[in-house]
Order: structure tokens, then sequence, then C-alpha cells
């Protein structure tokens, strides 16, 4: 299905029926089908919504990139549907999106669950970063150039977000652990988990391992 949201056409699909709403916000250069497994294991248990970030999948490709767009792209997303505190499952991309989201709107949402967000550009691995300027010098895309440039998750930001938060990240993570751990120092209400014998995608691209992750009100 496709909605305009002020300007900005998102497509996104919605799955499942219970009392509890679910969003789920992909990475950079993915789309919603790495939530295919995710899908299918929550079942019927919650409303979800699968959304193909701007410039991703089905969605319209706007003109330039930032993540502060993204998440204001989600709050128009929340508000037109009027989807009721939403549980928001972000992976990368999608993670700091929500985090974004969450700090400027707190009472938007029940539940932020991130996996792999960085708080800053800097908050990568030396390898990564060095990987991700490899790609931009080849593919020149704004979506890989925002990586370079963006976020900027600061201690007070991340101090006004007010619902509760799980942060998760793999050992073997592009995001470092020292940036996880600041970030889950800095969110007042927050869990953190480092997953043994993961990579940054791992547990997430096409891998039901994070559904320990959600609570759900009805079991049908």
């Amino acid at each position: 299905m496709y909605i305009q949201l002020e300007g900005q056409i998102l497509y996104y699909e919605r799955h499942g029926e219970g009392d509890d709403n679910i969003i789920l916000l992909h990475g950079n250069g993915e789309d919603r089908s790495i939530f295919e497994e995710l899908i299918t294991a929550i079942g019927d248990r919650a409303n979800v919504y699968a959304v193909d970030a701007r410039g991703h999948g089905l969605s319209a490709t706007p003109a330039e990139y930032h993540y502060d767009d993204m998440a204001a792209d989600l709050l128009n997303f929340i508000e037109a549907l009027r989807i009721k505190k939403p549980t928001v499952f972000g992976f990368s991309d999608g993670g700091i999106t929500a985090l974004i989201a969450a700090s400027k709107k707190p009472g938007a949402f029940g539940r932020l669950i991130c996996a792999g967000a960085n708080s800053n550009p800097k908050g990568l691995t030396l390898s990564a970063r060095s990987e991700i300027k490899r790609q931009f010098k080849a593919d020149k895309s704004p979506l890989t150039e925002m990586m370079l440039k963006e976020p900027n998750l600061t201690s007070d930001i991340l101090s006004r977000i007010t619902c509760p938060v799980t942060l998760l990240a793999g050992d073997h993570d592009m995001v470092k652990e020292k940036d996880t751990k600041q970030m889950a120092f800095a969110i007042p209400d927050c869990e953190m988990h480092i997953l043994s014998g993961e990579d940054h995608g791992s547990y997430v691209i096409h891998s039901a391992k994070c559904i320990d992750y959600f609570a759900f009100s009805t079991h049908k």
C-alpha cells in the first residue's frame, strides 16, 4: 500500500491482527523484505507495519537524504494511520530513525527495539567506515554519503527519549560496543544486549532471532 506523507510517498505492507502495533524499519540499502521471517514468527499476535524507507524498495526517491527527514516520515506515518503507541523495531538506519523520532515526540511510542544503531559516524568501526568510504567513492550514492556524515545522536538528544528502549548489537558488529554502551547509558529507560556470535545483521536480516525481545498482549 502507498501513503502520501507531506510530500513523501512511502510504501508499506500490513500483516497480522492483534492488540499490539509493531512497525518494522529496515537498514540502509534494504527494504521491508528483510523482515519476512520475523513477520512469520510474529504471526497474528500483532498488527505489523513493514515500511520501505524513502528512496528504498517501492517508496518514492527524494532529492536528498537525512535521518531527521526519515524520522519525520515515521512520525507522519504514525499520525496518518492513527497507530497507537507502536513498538518500533529498527535495524541499523531504521534504529537511528526510531531513536531520533522518539527524541522529538516521546509520547508517540510504546517501545523501541533498535538493532545495530550508531550514535554518529565515529561510532562505527574503522574498518566499517573505510568500507563505506570506498563504497561512496565507487557509487557516489547520497544514501552512502549520509552514513559518512550522520547521525549526531548526542547524549542530550538521547536523554529526551522516555519510552522503554532495547538496544541490540552483535559482538562482531560494525558498531563499536563502546558506542552502544554510551547510548544505553544516555537513554533513561534502556536495556542493552550484546549478542554472542552475531555480526551487524546476522540476527536481523531474514532471521526471526529477535522475536524474543518483543512482548505481546495477545496470543493466538
